[in-house]
């Protein structure tokens, strides 16, 4: 018997209709639209695994995007800083 997450999702109006935007936009990030993918699943009652399944990801990404947006809603699902050296994309000129 799989176990069910305790970070049970319910979403107000807004943030439906946000992440369903997120889905339908064409110009959005592949990361972003699987994150709002999930959470929307989450919302309508699919456990992690199922959600996985669905989507093609490991249950433990799934879990990490529910807790996530469980704990912070919407902000919780922007990429967070990382360490080290930030990114220098296109490389600098030095001429």
């Amino acid at each position: 018997m799989s176990r069910q997450s305790p970070f049970k999702v319910f979403l107000e109006l807004e943030e439906q209709e946000r992440l369903e935007a997120i889905t339908r936009k064409y110009t959005s990030p592949y990361c972003d639209i699987m994150r709002a993918k999930v959470i929307l699943l989450a919302a309508d009652g699919l456990s992690n695994k199922q959600i996985g399944q669905r989507l093609d990801l490991p249950r433990q990404i799934v879990s990490k995007w529910r807790k996530r947006f469980f704990e912070q809603r919407l902000a919780g699902l922007h990429e967070r800083p990382r360490h080290g050296r930030p990114r220098s994309f296109p490389p600098l000129k030095s001429w």
